[in-house]
């Protein structure tokens, strides 16, 4: 009974070295023939497993001749398998290591693409999301990933699609602005509010969120009775911006809260509880953008 036992243990274990053997790990396979295995996972989309076989090859072959190759590879199977992190390590990797490489600006791409993505969770990537009211890190950070490419490899076949990107960051920083600045009337910090506005003048010119900078401007300075430079702010959006919602047909700014209100004396008595209003918000890409 023994001898049988210890017959099926050795079948078991026989069974398992054999799988184990068949996997992406097997000691017989070639540099090839891990390159192509890495190539049929990425086509099937198994981002996972390519992963695995391009680090194989690498630690096993780091001399071959597949070995930058998969290095550059790498970093779009992380940035497709939804590891934007992973993919902007290995890509900063491979610049460091080939600053020189023919293809090294496809790394530079990469890299854009993966800050440009991140922060998005898996719902983002199938419902729509505002960006505009995410920390604007990862969004700064690619706008300069695709920057350093422009300057670097102006003539790079990756350089258009970067260009393009690089307007819609723009446009993405530039509303971050004024929802900054909507949270500012919120809390009544009406300064740092036309601050931000006028931000947004300064900084990020031609951008959607220009009309929405001046009349947060204009509300602002209102508010703050420095009505000389709420009658500058409104100047330049009546010329420029004449059917903005905040402008009436005349032309006349409409105030989303007055001097008197923000004063109220029962609104203040009662710490807000009474006489309450909204505060102003300027949202209008509908209309605008």
């Amino acid at each position: 009974m023994k001898a049988v036992v210890k017959v099926f243990a050795l079948l078991f274990i026989s069974i398992l070295v054999a799988g184990c053997a068949s996997g992406p790990d097997r000691p017989e396979m070639s540099e090839r023939e891990i390159y192509e295995a890495a190539q049929g996972y990425l086509k099937s989309k198994n981002f996972s497993l390519a992963v695995d076989n391009l680090q194989l090859l690498e630690s096993r072959y780091p001399f071959g001749p597949y070995a930058e190759q998969a290095q550059l590879e790498i970093i779009y199977a992380y940035y497709r398998g939804g590891d934007n992190e992973a993919a902007v390590a290995a890509a900063d990797r491979f610049v460091r290591l080939h600053p020189q490489h023919p293809k090294v600006d496809y790394a530079y791409y990469m890299r854009g693409l993966a800050n440009y993505t991140e922060g998005e969770g898996f719902l983002e990537r199938f419902i729509p999301t505002d960006m505009t009211q995410r920390d604007p890190g990862s969004t700064i950070q690619s706008f300069d990933d695709f920057r350093q490419l422009l300057q670097r490899f102006p003539d790079s076949e990756y350089a258009p699609d970067a260009k393009a990107r690089m307007v819609q960051l723009r446009n993405r920083l530039a509303r971050y602005e004024i929802n900054v600045a909507n949270y500012y009337f919120k809390r009544k910090a009406y300064l740092a509010a036309a601050n931000r506005g006028r931000y947004v003048i300064e900084n990020l010119p031609q951008t959607p969120a220009i009309p929405d900078a001046l009349a947060v401007m204009v509300q602002a300075y209102l508010l703050l009775e420095m009505n000389d430079l709420a009658d500058q702010s409104l100047m330049v959006l009546r010329k420029n911006y004449p059917n903005h919602p905040s402008l009436d047909k005349n032309g006349n700014f409409v105030s989303q809260v007055g001097i008197d209100q923000e004063g109220s004396l029962l609104n203040k008595a009662t710490l807000g509880l009474l006489d309450r209003y909204e505060p102003p918000k300027f949202d209008n890409r509908e209309e605008t953008d």
